[in-house]
């Protein structure tokens, strides 16, 4: 009998559709006693080996298809196979690893064609019945797909092959992958639906989601161009966009305009879970406004051939087209990602925690500039928690996030004051990082309910401190019902981080969509309007001292203007910096902050939300927003310039307001050295080096990604939405959500 650890790892997770899964061992991660569903007698592991398709069925206008298989259980969905692009012939040799509790369900196999940006096509099903299958027997079967509606149309045929087998022969460490090509990862699929009972969106987990599951490796990813790629618009030239897959996680690109020779310059990381690697697939498509872009070419990289430790480049060329891909592919080990009980804390261990410190010591500083710091998060318990279920209880479950790092704990079922008492550690490649921590209750026939969400920024973490957050909604604008527990220690390397600043900052992989939003639209206005409005302030401000319409102040600026042009050396302009700073700081100290809350943020924020709650409801009763779709990309992208622009201005302000100090005291030490190199070097040298090192850039390092440090720097600094969104929040108990948003729409 397996231990009640492993029946943990192995248990239902019904978050998603599926009925059970075979994983492999993993680090013990524990469970309450209602999280343990223990296998019921007569249990078999069914093992399926999807090999590949023939004669299928051709739904693209080029007389081929896109296709991928699902299977079903008991109407749930139980795997997802990889898509095979422009193939009626195609073979996936993907297996997977099912525990089934009766032979009275079939299995359920459906093709469909895949269509980017539009719904999948169906290309014909059919159905294996399990009680035909001897014990302990492979067998290779074919299945003729077949369309309920028109039984007499010839889809082409499915070839499996199947072992059945009794559960007693199940072992847990077993070597069978749960699903060749598509590792589960922790990524999470948003499905963008609305519980209609409590105005909240709720996230869909795949089956591959149900149980933490901990990456054996990291790759990183930099693609850098793509040559004499096919031409797909009518001038002769294309806009690619490269998009990779390894498992379920999924990374785009940005999309270059006009160019058959592209430079993306691009770095990302993605998860390794198996040991001995696994195949990223890459796909070039043609961007198309107002319709389906267009496919240019495909190939793929195996990573079992690569090895560890080294940085490859691999020129890769591209099938069913035209052209190739440069990349630089880079296996490195495990890094210290853990999840375990409370009661053996990593850090509570004092020479664990000596060592983590002398990892992080200034002395280190330059071993591993990569490796910043330590994460250890204490996910304890949570109160009060809002009620999804009919019964009037939840089924709470955490998921914790930094950054594409995510990691969940077990469901506790029908509780509303839940104890998980699980210790999450991370390795942190950015300081200014923020941690998720998500609650949602967990449904069996369908999508998981979002409970709550708090978010916070690393820097703002007291070490070794258990506090209890208050839960906001999904926007991060208000509070809803419930609060988490959480105890936090951070250790980092100053000198690291303030280096790390200066890089690039990591994309996330699964993000929402952007999509067309009035209120959203004139927020970020609002935003870059006041943005502008202090230039403008300032531009009138200075023209009335020309007009000398005050005498005293006109001639105290005529006085200053004529000191400051006869001395003006080109050190005085960081200086001159340098003294706001200080003056900002000296009205901190002094209690005369002039750091304001901005209510009209968090008042837009909240209307943004209620808005989005309308547009939810109106989306499922009419499809307008597929026939704008041109009109609604240039809105969007308006919408995003007007957002970059404006929070550049507002990260630019809370710079100097001592917002996050640990960027400003970063921001004075580049200005006193600024200062210092333009007062003792003179300007014609230090304009030389400039140049030298622009020209020679690429001779020095032919593979650099270009990126604006000082950019870089104010991407870490919150903008004014973004510090609503990260501002805890108090507990009031004399105060509900409801009553505080009808006080606000007062």
């Amino acid at each position: 009998m397996p231990s009640r650890s492993m029946l943990d790892i192995c248990r239902l997770r019904n978050i998603g559709n599926l009925p059970f899964l075979c994983a492999q061992k993993i680090n013990s991660v524990g469970s309450s006693n209602a999280d343990i569903a223990v296998p019921k007698l007569g249990m078999y592991q069914l093992d399926v080996t999807l090999k590949r398709g023939t004669h299928l069925a051709a739904r693209d206008r080029g007389g081929t298809s896109d296709p991928y298989v699902k299977f079903k259980i008991g109407g749930k969905e139980v795997f997802r196979s990889k898509t095979i692009h422009k193939n009626l012939n195609p073979a996936w040799d993907e297996k997977v690893c099912l525990l089934i509790d009766t032979l009275k369900e079939p299995l359920y196999v459906k093709v469909f064609d895949y269509d980017f940006g539009l719904q999948d096509d169906f290309m014909g099903s059919a159905f294996l019945d399990l009680t035909t299958l001897e014990l302990q027997s492979t067998k290779d079967i074919a299945l003729n797909l077949k369309d309920p509606q028109h039984p007499d149309h010839v889809l082409g045929t499915i070839h499996l092959s199947v072992l059945l087998s009794p559960k007693d022969n199940i072992s847990i460490d077993s070597s069978l992958p749960i699903i060749k090509s598509a590792e589960p990862t922790m990524l999470i699929k948003k499905n963008w639906k609305r519980s209609s009972k409590f105005q909240t969106q709720s996230l869909r987990l795949t089956d591959l989601h149900r149980k933490t599951q901990l990456w054996r490796g990291i790759v990183s990813i930099t693609l850098i161009e793509g040559q004499e790629l096919k031409a797909m618009d009518a001038n002769g030239l294309s806009d690619p966009y490269v998009k990779f897959r390894l498992g379920h996680q999924k990374y785009k690109s940005k999309t270059l305009p006009k160019t058959l020779n592209p430079q993306w310059r691009e770095q990302f990381d993605m998860h390794l879970f198996e040991e001995r690697g696994g195949v990223i697939d890459i796909t070039v498509w043609d961007k198309d406004a107002g319709k389906r872009d267009d496919f240019i070419g495909r190939c793929q990289v195996d990573l079992s051939a690569l090895s560890k430790e080294q940085t490859h480049k691999l020129e890769l060329k591209l099938e069913e087209g035209e052209g190739c891909l440069i990349l630089l592919v880079t296996l490195t080990a495990s890094a210290a990602i853990s999840v375990s009980d409370l009661s053996v804390s990593c850090l509570e261990d004092q020479k664990v925690r000596e060592e983590i410190h002398r990892r992080y010591s200034l002395m280190r500083s330059l071993s591993n500039l990569k490796d910043v710091g330590f994460l250890q998060v204490k996910v304890i318990r949570a109160d009060g928690l809002m009620a999804a279920d009919v019964t009037g209880k939840s089924d709470p479950f955490c998921v914790v996030e930094l950054n594409n790092d995510r990691l969940m704990t077990h469901t506790v079922y029908k509780n509303l004051n839940p104890e998980w008492n699980k210790v999450f550690t991370f390795n942190i490649k950015d300081i200014h990082s923020v941690l998720e921590v998500t609650v949602y209750d967990e449904d069996r026939d369908r999508s998981a309910d979002f409970l709550g969400r708090v978010a916070i920024p690393l820097l703002s973490i007291q070490n070794g401190e258990q506090k209890a957050y208050v839960l906001k909604n999904k926007q991060l604008t208000g509070p809803t019902k419930g609060v988490i527990y959480l105890e936090i220690d951070v250790m980092f390397n100053a000198v690291r981080a303030s280096l790390g600043t200066l890089v690039p900052k990591e994309q996330k992989y699964i993000e929402e969509d952007p999509r067309l939003s009035k209120q959203l639209l004139l927020r970020n206005f609002i935003r870059m309007k006041r943005s502008v409005m202090v230039l403008i302030n300032a531009a009138y401000y200075i023209n009335s001292c020309f007009d000398w319409e005050s005498p005293q102040r006109s001639l105290a600026a005529f006085l200053l203007f004529l000191l400051v042009v006869w001395n003006f050396e080109l050190y005085m302009i960081p200086l001159a910096l340098l003294l706001i700073l200080v003056w900002n700081y000296f009205l901190m100290v002094s209690g005369k902050d002039n750091r304001t809350q901005d209510m009209v943020v968090e008042d837009m924020l909240e209307d943004e939300e209620e808005e989005d709650e309308k547009d939810d409801k109106d989306s499922e009763k009419k499809g307008f927003m597929n026939k704008l779709y041109a009109i609604q990309e240039v809105c969007v992208s308006v919408q995003s310039v007007l957002d970059e622009v404006a929070s550049i201005g507002e990260r630019i302000k809370n710079t100097f307001n001592w917002t996050v100090p640990f960027l400003t005291w970063l921001a004075i030490i580049a200005l006193c050295l600024l200062t210092a190199v333009l007062y003792f070097i003179p300007l014609r040298y230090i304009v030389l080096a400039w140049g030298i090192n622009k020209f020679t850039k690429k001779i020095r390092s032919p593979y650099m990604i270009d990126n604006n440090e000082i950019l870089d720097f104010l991407s870490r600094v919150p903008s004014d939405v973004q510090l609503v969104q990260y501002r805890e929040l108090k507990p009031d108990p004399n105060q509900s959500p409801s009553k505080r948003k009808k006080n606000n729409l007062g």
